[in-house]
């Protein structure tokens, strides 16, 4: 069955993966067990008896779910497999709550995403399945650097790809996750995974959010673009790297990737900029951005009919005219940090020297209060921000704070910065 296309960079965003792919810990939580009659408590704590209550609720959600899977077609064998075992893991739902104050910046994420190590090891990783990798470019058209690199960005190479069960983790998420309708639409698809013989209960294992193996599919997506590439029978992302190579190809082809087009390329912007045009949604031709005097650091700038001029740390910091193969990359993870990373890592991968302007590593970063204070702070003075105050700096925000840029003298770039919010400040104190 053929999933909505989206899912797996909404699920990533579920996850939170806008920052580079670690390793997930499975969660244990004793307190479920079931303590034997002769070590039975003879009295029993209030936290005791919510522990026991949340872990009755839980049981008796899945028996409800395993009704509903069932009259969607999946069999009982499947079923058994699935649930007889399933637990409530207590660390995902503190995962899924939590939200780091501090985003990191940029630059950060770049030095890790694209630290020496892991140049290196996607030059090893790429010599040792270079074929593979090669074989799906040539199915699909996506250059092996770019999936070597999005294998690097999302698992270190599969170093790290989570060791949370699928069943465990989907199962907690639509029991009392944050997008409980998302999480359930999941965890059929895992189902129907399980029941294609795909891969087994105990090797479907993967981040806390759902996503799984090598690159990272969320089980809607698996369904949808995951391809049996060695002929096995099964498509595995989990222990098959020709499978691997080309799912994930398959993946950026559906996404819209463009054969024998570039990502893009780091720009020189000219003095006096228009910085409010500096949004994806932003749209020109090469032609039409080289008439503002837009112009490649190096070389020429690429010919698209449709490219954005990206400023991910404002005016002090690189700028990239970004094409369709860059937007397929924010389709597997909608964030440009994300993409900047994988298509920087790949030209590295591939001998190149990567981004060359200097990023303003002195300016601190924003915490979301900070954020939410600032936009408070735009709204009061009449800039908005486009709605209350979330702690996310969106197109909306960067007008917002363009538009007060603009009435300073300033360069109006939307990037939030200390300097920025004590200027509102001593504003709205006034």
């Amino acid at each position: 069955m053929k999933r909505p296309f989206c899912s797996l960079a909404l699920g990533l965003c579920l996850a939170g993966c806008q920052g580079v792919a670690t390793s997930d810990a499975a969660s244990v939580d004793t307190a479920d067990a079931a303590p034997s009659s002769s070590s039975a408590p003879t009295t029993v704590s209030e936290g005791q008896v919510a522990s026991r209550d949340a872990h009755q609720n839980f049981a008796a959600w899945v028996a409800a779910f395993r009704q509903k899977a069932a009259s969607a077609g999946i069999d009982e064998v499947t079923l058994a497999a699935a649930f007889d075992g399933v637990r409530f893991q207590p660390r995902i739902i503190e995962l899924d709550r939590s939200q780091p104050e501090f985003s990191k910046r940029v630059w950060r994420y770049l030095d890790t995403a694209v630290s020496e190590q892991r140049v290196r090891q996607g030059r090893e990783k790429l010599a040792a399945h270079r074929a593979a990798a090669m074989r799906a470019e040539k199915r699909y058209a996506v250059p092996a650097e770019i999936l070597t690199a999005i294998w690097g960005v999302e698992s270190n190479y599969g170093s790290h790809f989570g060791s949370f069960s699928t069943i465990d983790a989907l199962s907690t998420l639509g029991y009392e996750g944050r997008r409980q309708a998302f999480a359930r639409e999941e965890l059929l698809a895992a189902l129907e995974i399980l029941q294609s013989g795909d891969i087994d209960r105990d090797h479907m294992r993967g981040s806390w959010a759902g996503a799984m193996g090598h690159t990272q599919f969320l089980p809607s997506s698996f369904l949808a673009y995951a391809v049996d590439a060695d002929g096995d029978g099964r498509r595995d992302i989990w222990g098959s790297i020709d499978d691997v190579m080309a799912s994930t190809a398959h993946y950026l082809e559906e996404a819209g990737w463009q054969a024998g087009q570039p990502w893009g390329v780091e720009v020189m912007l000219p003095d006096g900029f228009d910085y409010s045009q500096t949004e994806l949604s932003v749209r020109h031709s090469s032609a039409a951005w080289r008439a503002q005097g837009v112009t490649a650091r190096e070389g020429a700038l690429p010919t698209f009919d449709a490219a954005s001029v990206i400023a991910p740390a404002g005016a002090r910091g690189p700028a990239f005219l970004v094409g369709p193969n860059f937007r397929a990359i924010m389709r597997y993870n909608a964030s440009t940090s994300y993409a900047l990373a994988v298509v920087t890592l790949a030209e590295r991968i591939a001998g190149g020297d990567g981004i060359q302007g200097s990023w303003p590593r002195e300016v601190e970063p924003l915490s979301r209060t900070q954020i939410k204070e600032m936009q408070r702070r735009l709204n009061a003075l009449g800039f908005s921000t486009g709605g209350s105050p979330d702690g996310i700096v969106g197109p909306n925000t960067r007008k917002g704070l363009r538009a007060y840029q603009r009435s300073q003298g300033a360069i109006p770039d939307g990037f939030p910065t200390p300097a920025l919010l004590e200027a509102l400040r001593d504003a709205t104190a006034r």
